[in-house]
């Protein structure tokens, strides 16, 4: 069946056109004249059965139509282009892994292993995208996702990597010359709390049998990244998962500051469609990946 796709030329005119709501500027940056630019969004807006601009003395405007889809062939375009530069830069050798991250994550914990996956595989590329909740696959170009929290999506497989042990951390100026202190001794400082994760320190306090009133109480910072440089500026005291302070515990930028990890409910997946479980690529990926997350020393999968 023949497909229904406009001009790529004609939607690149008309992207360049809506982009700069002007004719002359998208003929100027398409080095085309005006009359090739209304020709191709003319021919564009005949194809579709719909006015993607309004004409006025003044020049051009988009219609509300022409507005969401001018959004759309905008993104469509980039990834073409990406795809184009992908198979120049590879001379068409080489796989690439289009994988969805969250951020802190992907920048604490996986970049610094990442080398060694793209070693035992020459030629691959791994293209990180940040995603921090769940969505839907076919409505992007991911092959995969490192996701936080519950890996039954609809239509996909989730693989278990590591469950969170959290620990409270802070400047060691902050408790010195003491090394460590207790629960009770920590509540005296600020507790800087992430705002996705609000009863964080209450479970923590809980585990060990403490109940306080100010355990809601204090700055709010929506990533653990953020947390982290808080934190190191003495600004308070954090919850964090071990894994993802590794290097600042080391440097001493940090120090835990009470002997006690709680062991959270969040647990970290590889999550994929069903449809792409069989790729070679993506199940070599899955084996390296579970294998460094062996290597935290992490507990097994809840149940």
């Amino acid at each position: 069946m023949r497909r229904k796709i406009p001009s790529t030329q004609a939607m690149a005119v008309f992207e360049s056109a809506a982009r700069h709501q002007s004719f002359t500027k998208a003929a100027e940056e398409m080095a085309v004249t005006q009359s090739a630019v209304c020709r191709q969004i003319g021919g564009l807006e005949e194809f579709l059965g719909l006015k993607l601009f309004r004409r006025t003395r003044r020049g051009v405007t988009l219609t509300d139509v022409g507005l969401g889809y001018s959004k759309q062939v905008s993104l469509r375009l980039d990834e073409i282009e990406r795809d184009a530069l992908q198979v120049m830069s590879a001379n068409g050798h080489g796989e690439t892994l289009e994988l969805g991250v969250m951020p802190t994550f992907a920048t604490k914990w996986l970049l610094p292993r990442l080398q060694s996956f793209l070693d035992a595989h020459p030629g691959v590329t791994v293209n990180l995208t940040p995603r921090v909740r769940p969505f839907l696959f076919d409505e992007t170009r991911l092959d995969a996702t490192l996701y936080a929290g519950v890996a039954s999506w609809p239509g996909t497989e989730g693989i278990f990597l590591m469950r969170e042990s959290m620990v409270a951390v802070g400047s060691p100026q902050l408790i010195a010359p003491r090394k460590t202190v207790s629960a009770t001794q920590l509540l005296r400082q600020t507790l800087l709390q992430q705002t996705t994760r609000p009863y964080v320190w209450r479970q923590w306090l809980a585990s060990q049998g403490i109940q306080a009133e100010n355990d809601l109480v204090g700055p709010q910072f929506e990533l653990f990244s953020m947390l982290t440089e808080a934190a190191i500026l003495g600004m308070g005291v954090a919850l964090i998962p071990r894994f993802l302070i590794e290097d600042e515990l080391r440097r001493g930028l940090l120090t835990v500051l009470v002997e006690h990890e709680y062991l959270s409910a969040q647990s970290y997946y590889l999550i994929y469609p069903e449809g792409k479980s069989e790729r070679p690529l993506l199940r070599a990926f899955q084996r390296w990946l579970q294998a460094q997350a062996d290597t935290c020393g992490t507990p097994s999968a809840p149940g």
